[in-house]
């Protein structure tokens, strides 16, 4: 029988998932699951890169991002969730690898200088988060993970960990997984005020967590045509984040063609598209609201997933670091 290839993906744990992270990956990684060995990791440590000053918000927001991730559909007895400041091979891994790139290389790094613009580090860049393409190198790598479902503006993070494996197993021995991009069209949803992007940050985010008035709320302020000043004036479809927000999450297509076709017309109203809309939303959130409410009374429940999870991690990243030592040499005799 042939063996499962594997995946790695994850999140770092900012807060709570929203719908942009279900439409972007959360839904991929549900029917992922039934088809490769799956590795989740919440990534702890590189959520420290540019947070590092509030370490204490950390451990809350693992267990949200997994609360999250159980009441979408991911399954802990197929996609194995843990914690990536608990396994200490990753570090350990990591350290022999900035030997293998240079600072010049990494600051060539196209996701890297993006990021480092966007978060206006400048003179004031932090050594860790320079070299967090190396930290991702040692996560996929000690996982040996066939595949790592990205998006095109992390393309060059993948390459960079092949660079390092290419390096490691020509220096050392052939011991490593070169792993590949998956890469898929990454649907992206707009933020509710008409931001090219659904963020935390922004505070643009409808959360999976949000009850129904809050997301009536959120829909009824949500940026629409900014063209249209009164119900009867044609409207734009294109680009018209409520449009996009039916498209992605009501299942009633004759419903949403037939707004749209009035909206062109003006025929009819923002509020009553809105209110479909938050009818869609609260349908599509409601089982989900169910399945995260099970344990929020049950946190228990969630450290034991998160603990057979990363103990699960731990026993594979343990072996690779097995083949990594003996391959550079560093295997002593006397080791315990």
């Amino acid at each position: 029988m042939n063996q499962k290839k594997r995946i790695l993906t994850g999140d770092r744990p900012t807060g709570r998932l929203h719908l942009g992270h279900y439409v972007g990956s959360l839904v991929n990684r549900v029917k992922l699951q039934e088809e490769y060995e799956t590795f989740i990791l919440i990534a702890d440590v590189q959520a420290l890169t540019d947070h590092f000053e509030h370490p204490e918000i950390l451990q809350q927001n693992i267990r949200e991002v997994t609360k999250d991730y159980l009441a979408v559909g991911i399954d802990p007895g197929k996609s194995t969730i843990f914690i990536q400041s608990l396994i200490p091979e990753i570090a350990e891994l990591a350290v022999y690898y900035l030997n293998l790139v240079t600072v010049a290389r990494l600051q060539r790094n196209p996701t890297v200088k993006d990021e480092m613009q966007q978060k206006g580090f400048e003179q004031n860049l932090p050594a860790g988060f320079l070299v967090y393409p190396v930290h991702q190198a040692a996560d996929i790598t000690i996982f040996n993970a066939d595949l790592v479902p990205v998006g095109k503006d992390q393309l060059p993070m993948i390459e960079q960990t092949v660079e390092i494996v290419r390096r490691f197993n020509t220096f050392y021995a052939p011991v490593l997984v070169e792993p590949q991009a998956k890469v898929g069209e990454f649907a992206r949803l707009p933020g509710i005020d008409g931001q090219a992007k659904m963020s935390k940050s922004l505070g643009n985010a409808i959360y999976l967590a949000d009850d129904a008035k809050a997301v009536e709320a959120k829909v009824m302020r949500m940026y629409t045509d900014p063209t249209r000043l009164r119900a009867t004036d044609p409207g734009h479809i294109e680009g018209n984040p409520v449009f996009v927000y039916h498209d992605a999450f009501n299942p009633d297509k004759e419903e949403v063609a037939d707004l749209k076709e009035r909206y062109v017309q003006g025929k009819v109203g923002d509020v009553e598209v809105k209110k479909k809309l938050t009818r869609a939303l609260n349908a599509f959130l409601d089982p989900i609201r169910e399945q995260r409410a099970k344990y929020d009374q049950d946190e228990k429940a969630i450290d034991e997933i998160l603990k057979e999870g990363t103990r699960r991690a731990r026993a594979v990243a343990q072996e690779t670091m097995g083949q990594v030592r003996r391959a550079m040499k560093i295997d002593y005799p006397f080791q315990g």
